[in-house]
C-alpha cells in the first residue's frame, strides 16, 4: 500500500485483554532505510503500556480507530488517512483514520480496528505484513463514545489499497511528524495557502469545568477538496506522536484547566443522561465503580517523557477532591456505602428475627416437654 507517499483511488464476551507484539528487530530486518529516529519512535511505541485497556467500557459504545504507519521512501515514518465520502450521513468528507464501532464478532479493539480498515480502504487483517505496535488509551468523541487507538506498522509495501467507494473517497498521507509542528512542514511542491495557517485551534467549554481544546492541520491538499485534520483524528495523531518521539510539540497542546482524558470518560460516566452510562446500566456494568477505577488507575505503566503536559495522570488523584467529578463520586461512594449498611442492617435484622424464632420454639419445646413430664408424673401416680 504505502509505496507512494500520496495514494488517491476512486451481549457478548469482553475483550481479550492481551495484544500480542513483534520486536523491534523485526522491523529494523525489515526495514533497511529506517532511520534512527523512526526506529527510536517505533521502539517507544512498542513499549508502551496503556493504563485503562482492561476498563470493560460497554460494546454499543465503543469503537476503535487503526493508526496504519509505514516508512517512507527517506526513512521516515508516515501515517495513512481517509477522505470519507461526501454521501455519508455523518462526517461526511472529513479527513479521518479508518474504523468505526465495535461488531458482536470483534473480541477485542485490535479485532475492531484491523475489520474497519480492512473494509474501509482494504488493508489486510495481516499480523504478520502488518504487525501490532500498541493499543492506546481511550479517548471520548462527542462527549459518549469511548474510541481506541490501534496503532500497526505496514511492512509490505507491495499492498494495494482497495477503497470502499461508498464510505471513502481516497487517502493519501502525512508525516507522523507533522503533527508535533505548528508550521508548514512540507516539501516545496506542496506550498501553503499565505491565508490558511497549517495549524488552529479552538477551545470548547467543558460540562465538567476548564476547556478542552481542538486543533486543526492543513493537509496540503486543500486545493483539491481536501479537509484538514481536526478534532479527535488530529487529537489522536498528536497523542501517538509524542509518545512515539517522546518529545512534546511546539504548541501548548491542552490549556492547564483541561480535563484528562480519564476525567471527561468519568464524567460522562457518572451524568444520569449521557448514552455511555444507559449503555452500561443495559449491559450490566457499573458506571459508578468504573469511573472511579478509571481515575485511580496506576500511573507506572507509564512513566513516559514529563513533558506531555496534557497527560496529567498524577493529577488524577488530586482533583478527586475538587470539582463536579469528585462530587458525582462521592455521591456514587457515599450511595455504595449506604446500600452495604442497609444491606448489614438487613442482615443483622434477618439474624435476630432468625434468633427470635429459634427461642420462640425453643420456648415451645421445652414448655411441652415439661408438660409431657408432668403427665408422665400424674400418669405413674394414678398406677
Amino acid at each position: 500500500m504505502p509505496a507512494d507517499e500520496s495514494i488517491c483511488a476512486p451481549r457478548q464476551s469482553h475483550y481479550v485483554l492481551t495484544f500480542s507484539k513483534p520486536t523491534i528487530e523485526l522491523f529494523e530486518a525489515a526495514l533497511p532505510t529506517l532511520k534512527e529516529e523512526s526506529r527510536q519512535c517505533i521502539e517507544n511505541l512498542l513499549s508502551y503500556r496503556a493504563r485503562r485497556t482492561q476498563d470493560k467500557f460497554p460494546r454499543s459504545q465503543s469503537a476503535a480507530v487503526l493508526v496504519p504507519l509505514f516508512i517512507g521512501r527517506a526513512g521516515d515514518l508516515y501515517v495513512i488517512l481517509s477522505r470519507r465520502s461526501a454521501s455519508l450521513r455523518q462526517y461526511a468528507g472529513d479527513t479521518a483514520l479508518p474504523g468505526g464501532k465495535v461488531d458482536p464478532q470483534d473480541i477485542t479493539v485490535e479485532d475492531t480496528a484491523r475489520r474497519e480498515a480492512f473494509e474501509e480502504i482494504g488493508l489486510i487483517p495481516d499480523r504478520d505484513r502488518v504487525p501490532l505496535l500498541c493499543v492506546m488509551e481511550p479517548f471520548l468523541a462527542g462527549n459518549q463514545m469511548v474510541v481506541t487507538p490501534v496503532v500497526v506498522l505496514i511492512l509490505d509495501k507491495t499492498m494495494q489499497p482497495s477503497l470502499n467507494e461508498s464510505e471513502v473517497t481516497s487517502i493519501f498521507s502525512q508525516p507522523l511528524a507533522s503533527f508535533l509542528a505548528s508550521s508548514f512542514p512540507f516539501h516545496p511542491y506542496r506550498a501553503p495557502d499565505p491565508s490558511m495557517p497549517y495549524h488552529t485551534t479552538t477551545e470548547w467549554e467543558w460540562s465538567g469545568g476548564g476547556s478542552i481544546r481542538m486543533h486543526r492541520f492543513l493537509t496540503g491538499r486543500e486545493a483539491d477538496g481536501v479537509k484538514p485534520v481536526f478534532g479527535l483524528t488530529a487529537g489522536i495523531l498528536i497523542y501517538v506522536a509524542v509518545w512515539g518521539y517522546r518529545r512534546a510539540p511546539d504548541f501548548e497542546f491542552q490549556p492547564p484547566n483541561a480535563p484528562t482524558q480519564a476525567q471527561q470518560i468519568a464524567c460522562a460516566l457518572l451524568t444520569p443522561s449521557n448514552p455511555l452510562r444507559v449503555a452500561c446500566e443495559c449491559e450490566g456494568i457499573d458506571a459508578n465503580m468504573m469511573a472511579a477505577s478509571i481515575l485511580h488507575t496506576l500511573q507506572e505503566l507509564n512513566s513516559g517523557p514529563g513533558l506531555i503536559e496534557w497527560d496529567k495522570g498524577g493529577q488524577d488523584r488530586k482533583r478527586l477532591t475538587e470539582g463536579l467529578i469528585p462530587q458525582r463520586i462521592d455521591v456514587s461512594k457515599q450511595d455504595i456505602r449506604n446500600n452495604t449498611h442497609e444491606q448489614q442492617v438487613m442482615h443483622k435484622e434477618r439474624q435476630e428475627r432468625h434468633l427470635e424464632v429459634e427461642g420462640k420454639s425453643g420456648e415451645r419445646e421445652d414448655t411441652g416437654m415439661r408438660n409431657s413430664q408432668h403427665e408422665h408424673k400424674d400418669g405413674n401416680a394414678k398406677l
